[in-house]
């Protein structure tokens, strides 16, 4: 739990009694490899921050396949982003792809603690901004690189990630196949 304080502390301050509720509603959690924190399709009713660990953000495309949209690692906040509060169903599924560490609140014990807090509510729309921004910055280069440019911008982006995940997962969120990434890395060195 303290990783999270302090995580939150980047963004604003809270008073020492601020940190007792928080603390009361979040939940350590262990998430194994493989594992998802949210489901395509099926009603997610929790957030969470990620301690320690690596998941990644997927969805199927129309033949099946499943392509990486994003990574998400340590010191992360993972809520849905329009309606943090409540319920909703997410369009692409959120898996571990390395044993994983969470802090988490269920979505009403969440809404609980902001609704009694009221420095987390300026503090939270900090945090969300960054993370659309660092989204963003990661997103951008996929577009208009090529795969070189892509894996080299991915290395930049991601410096830690490469030695922790699947080349495949890699090779999925750079919209290539996994030989033109080999001929790419063998190229590279």
């Amino acid at each position: 739990m303290d990783e999270f304080l302090h995580f939150l502390l980047q963004f604003g301050s809270l008073n020492l009694g601020d940190r007792d509720p928080i603390a009361r509603k979040g939940k350590r959690v262990q998430l194994k490899k493989g594992e998802l924190f949210w489901e395509a399709g099926v009603h997610c009713k929790q957030v969470g921050f990620i301690v320690d660990g690596v998941l990644r953000v997927y969805y199927h495309n129309g033949k099946g396949e499943e392509i990486t949209s994003y990574f998400i690692e340590e010191n992360h906040w993972i809520s849905d982003w329009e309606n943090a509060d409540g319920s909703f169903i997410p369009i692409a599924s959120l898996q571990a792809i390395t044993d994983c560490t969470l802090v988490v609140f269920s979505k009403q014990d969440w809404k609980e603690v902001c609704d009694a807090l009221v420095g987390l509510n300026s503090i939270i729309p900090k945090i969300i901004t960054r993370h659309k921004s660092e989204k963003l910055t990661r997103r951008s280069p996929l577009v208009s690189k090529d795969a070189t440019e892509r894996y080299l911008s991915f290395l930049e982006n991601y410096p830690n990630m490469i030695n922790r995940i699947p080349l495949s997962y890699v090779a999925s969120y750079l919209g290539i196949k996994p030989p033109s990434l080999s001929r790419i890395r063998k190229s590279i060195r």
